[in-house]
């Protein structure tokens, strides 16, 4: 997957973002720590061979002796995992979460057992009128999914 094009993603609030051009394999991890620090049911994670923060400077977490992991202290954002081996950023921390969609599962004696039916699970299609009204009145302080200037806007006076 190494490409020479410019990858960008950050933190939901966007106080720490991320540029990249050379990709390597993207990944599901189903590890216990991945799994907790996504809180989800596995760590999508590609290989970032020349990331460089652009906004802000990530927190770090030492998850193990050999492990640490890179979030937002602000909002709280998943960001990165970094081992010996080098850095792997999030996948649904990119602006474009196409660019990395993961090519191997590993770390499978953790997978949950549930994990494998979860694609033939029902699907809601239809939305109610108080579930639209909902939505309709929801105001998102979430950072758009590309760089900006300055971030947050500034309030106009």
């Amino acid at each position: 997957m190494a490409d020479r094009e410019a990858h960008t993603g950050g933190c939901q609030c966007g106080a720490v973002r991320f540029r990249v051009t050379r990709l390597g394999r993207p990944s599901i991890c189903h590890c216990r720590m991945c799994q907790k620090a996504f809180g989800g049911f596995f760590g999508p994670l590609v290989t970032a061979h020349n990331a460089v923060w652009t906004r802000g400077e990530p927190k770090w977490f030492q998850s193990s002796n050999a492990a640490r992991r890179a979030f937002c202290g602000d909002c709280g954002t998943p960001l990165a995992y970094e081992t010996r081996f080098g850095l792997e950023l999030a996948i649904g921390a990119f602006d474009d979460p196409r660019v990395a969609a993961p090519e191997i599962q590993v770390n499978l004696t953790d997978r949950q057992p549930f994990f494998a039916g979860l694609s033939t699970l029902p699907e809601r299609h239809e939305v109610s009128d108080e579930w639209r009204d909902f939505m309709a009145g929801i105001h998102s302080n979430q950072h758009p999914d590309h760089d900006t200037a300055d971030w947050p806007p500034k309030e106009e006076t």
